[in-house]
């Protein structure tokens, strides 16, 4: 994707979902003004899993690191950003850690998506295995299908500058996601 038109601004938040009847985490990194979901990463838990390869992956996808990073206090999210986004370097990134309900740092939009995934969990009764394509395929459609009231109608795909052509969209995303092309 590399950057696209995003804010540079990402938020990242867990959510506990069940595989195979067992507490797993998902955490799930976004763009804070289009709401693209741009990585995520399966683990055992909420606190001290290593989550270093979630902002790696995103990283690598949108070429480049954010402007500010938001997270609630969760210590894994703070030594996954020292480990992958700071610099002393300028541009640094700055990590806002303390968010909460309301305010000028809530994590609102976070826990929008992270309802989302709850409510397709639930549907289907659980995931089978941790690296199962049914999350991947929620991202998939999350990003490129599902139009967002918050953005107008329009998916964060668009948001981004990414226009999905063809009468069948679903067709062309899982054609293009099968060669790579899209994350």
């Amino acid at each position: 994707m590399h950057g696209g038109q995003m804010a540079g601004r990402w938020r990242a938040d867990e959510l506990y979902l069940k595989v195979k009847g067992n507490p797993k985490c998902l955490y799930a990194l976004m763009d804070d003004q289009t709401r693209f979901w741009i990585a995520q990463q399966v683990a055992d838990t909420k606190y001290t899993s290593n989550i270093q390869p979630l902002l790696k992956d995103a990283k690598r996808i949108v070429g480049r690191r954010p402007n500010t990073f938001i997270t609630d206090g969760a210590p894994n999210f703070h030594d996954a950003f020292n480990k992958e986004f700071f610099s002393l370097k300028s541009p640094r990134t700055t990590h806002i850690s303390h968010i909460r309900l309301q305010g000028d740092h809530n994590n609102n939009k976070m826990e929008r998506l992270n309802g989302e995934v709850h409510d397709r969990e639930k549907i289907i009764r659980g995931l089978k295995k941790s690296d199962t394509v049914i999350l991947t395929g929620y991202q998939l459609f999350h990003n490129y299908l599902r139009p967002h009231e918050a953005l107008n109608g329009k998916v964060p795909a668009e948001k981004c500058g990414i226009v999905i052509q063809g009468e069948n969209k679903w067709k062309t995303v899982i054609e293009n996601a099968a060669k790579g092309v899209l994350k």
